[in-house]
C-alpha cells in the first residue's frame, strides 16, 4: 500500500489535514499552516496521488482519493482529525465525510459545492501538456511557453509551482499530466441523497468566485446542516491567496 506524501507543521495532538486543489500541491498552504500550527495543531499538508511528491498511479477518481486519505490516517495512527478542503480537495473531504464520518471532527469547505460544474481545465490542462521540456531549460522558458495559453500571470505563477530539476539539465512536472488530463471532465460530486454529516461545518467562499451561488445554500446545508457559510470579501476561487487574514481569521475561530 503507498502511502501520501505529506509536510508536518506543528506539534500537538490535534491534527488538521489541509486537502490542495487539483493541480496544486500541499505545499501551496505553507504559510497558513504555519500560522493554524501556532495555534496548537499539528498540520498536515498532504499532496493527493498524482500530485507534488506523492505516488503516481494510472487510477484516479475521488474514491481513490479519499481511501489514500483514510490509508494516510491509519498509517500513521491518527483516530480523528479535522479536514479543509480546497476545490477538488473540498470534494474529497465531502466524500471523505461521506464515507468515514467516525475519523471526523470538523470540516472545512473552501469555494466548492457537491453539485455538477462545467468542464473548463481543458486550456490550462492543454498548456501543461504541451511544454516539451527537451527545448524549455528555465522556468523563464517555460512561463513564455505557457503565456501563449494563459494570460493571468497569477494562474501561471500558481503552475510554475509545479515545475522540478529532474537532474542539472532537465527539468519535468511534478504533475502527472497524461492521468490529469483524462480526469478533466470528472471534477465534480454528488453526494448521496440521504447523507448528513452533523459535527460541525464551514464553508468559505469568495465573493467573487464563479464556483459558489446563494442558490447552492440549500444543497450544502442539507447536507451539512450543522454548516456555517461565510463569503470572504474582496476574492475569487483561491481566498485563501486573495484575502489570507480575513480567511485565516474565520479559519482558526472555526477549528478553536
Amino acid at each position: 500500500m503507498k502511502i501520501l506524501h505529506s509536510n508536518l507543521i506543528g506539534n500537538s495532538d490535534r491534527d488538521l489535514f489541509i486537502i490542495h486543489g487539483f493541480l496544486g500541491m500541499g505545499d501551496n498552504w505553507k504559510t497558513h499552516a504555519k500560522k493554524i500550527a501556532e495555534k496548537d495543531f499539528r498540520v498536515h499538508l498532504i499532496d493527493l496521488r498524482n500530485h507534488g511528491k506523492s505516488f503516481w498511479s494510472k487510477d484516479f477518481s475521488f474514491e481513490l482519493m479519499v481511501d489514500d486519505i483514510y490509508n494516510y490516517a491509519k498509517h500513521n495512527k491518527i483516530k480523528k482529525f479535522s479536514l479543509l478542503g480546497h476545490s477538488m480537495g473540498g470534494n474529497v473531504s465531502m466524500l471523505f465525510s461521506q464515507k468515514y464520518p467516525d475519523f471526523l471532527d470538523k470540516i472545512i469547505i473552501v469555494d466548492i459545492i457537491p453539485k455538477e460544474y462545467k468542464p473548463h481545465h481543458e486550456n490550462i490542462l492543454s498548456s501543461l501538456k504541451s511544454l516539451d521540456f527537451k527545448n524549455i531549460n528555465s522556468r523563464k522558458d517555460a512561463d513564455f511557453h505557457l503565456s501563449n495559453y494563459i494570460e493571468d500571470e497569477r494562474v501561471r505563477q500558481f503552475l510554475l509551482k509545479n515545475l522540478y530539476w529532474i537532474d542539472k539539465e532537465s527539468l519535468g512536472l511534478k504533475l502527472n499530466i497524461k492521468v490529469l488530463y483524462e480526469f478533466k471532465n470528472k471534477l465534480s460530486i454528488k453526494l448521496q441523497k440521504d447523507f448528513k454529516f452533523d459535527n460541525p461545518s464551514l464553508c468559505l467562499y469568495g465573493e467573487n468566485s464563479p464556483y459558489v451561488a446563494k442558490s447552492d445554500f440549500p444543497l450544502i446545508q442539507k447536507h451539512f446542516p450543522n454548516i456555517q457559510i461565510i463569503k470572504v470579501p474582496l476574492s475569487g476561487h483561491w481566498v485563501h491567496a486573495d484575502n489570507p487574514s480575513f480567511f485565516l481569521d474565520r479559519t482558526i475561530n472555526f477549528l478553536n
